[in-house]
């Protein structure tokens, strides 16, 4: 039984049979890859969920807030402490004090450097909670799973690529190989754009928005879902040179065509920003940036592809007009 998992030729025929072996060939190779991924991501899921958390701004010490901020309370109390306690067994060593209370002050203070230490010394980074019995386990599977697709997703598209390269002809495997290429890196760029960018100030914004008349509890769940679906949501946005590329060589549109219509394309990119999730003035803005700029590129892309067009076809046909003075 073959198994061939490697690009096929454009001329080779294939039969029904040897179609669907190479199919299910490349979906296990699919599968492997995904096993591997979540198995190393689970082995660290710990790196992961804190990547996550860390886009969790500190939790707002407000009145209405004030369960979150118990633990940095204790915090700035047993600092308070620590200076009573200090002041105490300075009290203790001054001269012409008697025997009996400097035994006293030194006491003291030794419970009060004792009380202070016993208090946390240093404020928790702010964590999402979780409500159900197995809701931890859940949500790090789901967490490790979509992590796993991200990176697994050079090996998937590449064997979407060689599943699919046979029907295509020589020109047109010279225009799909770069789009191969640039279609995992620009969505990894996507995302972290996001991670770096746009998550930090738009969960800052929503968490805080009112903080001072709601209680500030973040469930995991919910957080992470929306950073996965906005990181997913720009990711692919970041397709957008491909898309109008692939436009053009439709003859759908041009460089041309680009630049006398930009402000209706400066509009449409707003309404889809709007539409990915987090349609907040902040996640919105920090959205429709980084879409506009590569609006911008894609024109200048679109313009340098037709130059070179436009240079190709005048040469074949400076090419051809000594044959038609010969005919």
């Amino acid at each position: 039984m073959a198994r061939v998992l490697r690009p096929i030729g454009h001329d080779d025929r294939l039969s029904v049979v040897d179609h669907l072996d190479e199919l299910r060939s490349r979906l296990f190779v699919c599968l492997a890859a995904v096993l591997v991924a979540f198995g190393l991501c689970f082995w660290q899921n710990h790196l992961l969920l804190q990547a996550l958390n860390s886009r969790l701004p500190p939790t707002p010490q407000t009145a209405a807030n004030h369960l979150g901020g118990l633990t940095r309370d204790s915090v700035s109390a047993a600092r308070h402490i620590e200076n009573a306690a200090s002041l105490v067994v300075a009290a203790s060593r001054i001269p012409g004090v008697p025997a009996q209370l400097d035994a006293l002050l030194a006491a003291a203070g030794q419970q009060l450097y004792a009380g202070a230490r016993s208090l946390p010394q240093k404020a928790p980074a702010n964590i999402p909670i979780t409500i159900g019995v197995g809701e931890p386990f859940t949500t790090t599977i789901t967490v490790c799973f979509y992590a796993a697709i991200l990176l697994a997703l050079p090996v998937l598209l590449y064997e979407i690529y060689a599943f699919v390269v046979p029907a295509l002809r020589p020109e047109e495997r010279r225009v799909v190989r770069p789009v191969v290429i640039a279609a995992p890196a620009l969505f990894i760029c996507g995302v972290v754009f996001t991670y770096l960018v746009v998550l930090p100030a738009a969960v800052r914004f929503l968490q805080g928005y009112n903080s001072s008349e709601f209680q500030n509890l973040v469930q995991a769940k919910p957080l992470y879902s929306f950073e996965v679906l906005t990181m997913g949501a720009i990711g692919l946005a970041f397709q957008l040179p491909l898309a109008l590329l692939g436009l053009r060589s439709l003859g759908v549109i041009d460089g041309g065509t680009l630049t006398r219509h930009w402000r209706y394309a400066t509009v449409l990119i707003a309404v889809i920003a709007a539409a990915m999730p987090g349609a907040d003035p902040v996640t919105t803005g920090l959205e429709t940036l980084p879409l506009v700029i590569l609006f911008l590129a894609s024109i200048l892309l679109l313009k340098l592809a037709d130059r070179r067009d436009a240079r190709r076809a005048a040469a074949e046909l400076k090419l051809a007009e000594p044959r038609m003075g010969v005919d």
